[in-house]
């Protein structure tokens, strides 16, 4: 299949050309949800090591310079590329907000705290966007789903105990981080479905850009230790440029996932990238699980296959 036709049916796998009935939408999303949290707790690592001479807004900021860079030339060559419309503008600009806003105050969650912990608490996102697809998109959510979503997020609290009195505001940042990633993605599935993920994409890291740059550009000089940007040194350069790869790529799948893909199901889901950033944690950075919270990681990753196994069982009743 070629790129010109991988864009104009948007409804395809992005490695196939055969299309993703409305059967198998629920199952191919899943594996979609797999492949963004195995691959966004990068994003977390990144910054965390960009994070040791390098401002948060920089990294933030950085993220989505490589995004744009990345996408924007994509997409013209693919033919996707859309002007946006007025109402679309000002659209993109408020998801690229968002964005840049749970950006900037995850990664200075993870500058202070393990990737593990401030994600954890992150999670109280998914269960609050259960709720909100069943308000806002009027999805079925069954019983099942929704304790999947709390079963998942206690899972969560097993493995990490978040503690205000280890880390006092800065256990703020990632719930900031919970608020507005969620609205991002409530915002992301009304306009991806009728906009091309990649398209959505590449005009999110520019908006983000044009929001993040004039603060940069204030800030230079100021001494400001979160907006006043540094000149990266050596590794760091690879750092910034790693961090923006991951979170394209990562969200990518995230785009064409929230498209056609109930976010009822897809929020328990979200909870297994709890057991990735452990694992990075760990190995990265020395950061250790105890019992409790091997135990935590076991009913997270139940909770995540308990809803791939409803969701399997559900398309299989559809095709009879």
């Amino acid at each position: 299949m070629g790129l010109r036709s991988m864009c104009r049916n948007a409804e395809t796998s992005p490695m196939t050309a055969s299309p993703v009935t409305r059967e198998d939408a629920p199952v191919f999303g899943i594996a979609l949800m797999l492949g963004f949290i195995t691959i966004a707790p990068f994003i977390e690592v990144f910054a965390k090591l960009a994070s040791v001479e390098i401002p948060v807004g920089q990294i933030a900021t950085a993220r989505f310079a490589v995004q744009a860079a990345l996408m924007v030339p994509l997409v013209l060559v693919m033919r996707c590329f859309e002007w946006p419309s007025r109402r679309d503008a000002w659209l993109y600009l408020l998801r690229g907000g968002l964005i840049l806003l749970s950006t900037a105050l995850i990664v200075g969650a993870v500058k202070y705290m393990p990737i593990a912990d401030a994600v954890a608490i992150v999670f109280v996102e998914p269960l609050l966007l259960t709720v909100a697809g069943a308000i806002i998109f009027g999805e079925q959510v069954g019983w099942r789903r929704m304790t999947a979503s709390v079963v998942g997020f206690v899972g969560c609290l097993m493995v990490i105990q978040p503690s205000f009195e280890n880390y006092g505001w800065i256990a703020l940042l990632p719930l900031g981080t919970a608020v507005f990633f969620g609205i991002y993605l409530l915002l992301s599935r009304s306009m991806a479905r009728r906009i091309h993920p990649l398209a959505l994409q590449a005009n999110t890291g520019v908006a983000a850009l044009l929001i993040a740059t004039p603060l940069l550009l204030v800030f230079d000089g100021t001494g400001n230790g979160v907006f006043d940007p540094v000149m990266p040194r050596g590794i760091f350069w690879l750092w910034l440029f790693l961090g923006g790869l991951a979170a394209t790529v990562s969200h990518i799948f995230l785009s064409y996932c929230v498209r056609i893909t109930p976010t009822s199901v897809i929020a328990p889901m979200q909870y297994l990238e709890i057991v990735t950033a452990a694992i990075f944690g760990y190995f990265i950075f020395g950061d250790l699980l105890n019992g409790l919270a091997l135990a935590g990681a076991v009913v997270v990753v139940s909770a995540g296959l308990f809803v791939f196994w409803r969701e399997r069982q559900v398309s299989r009743q559809a095709r009879k």
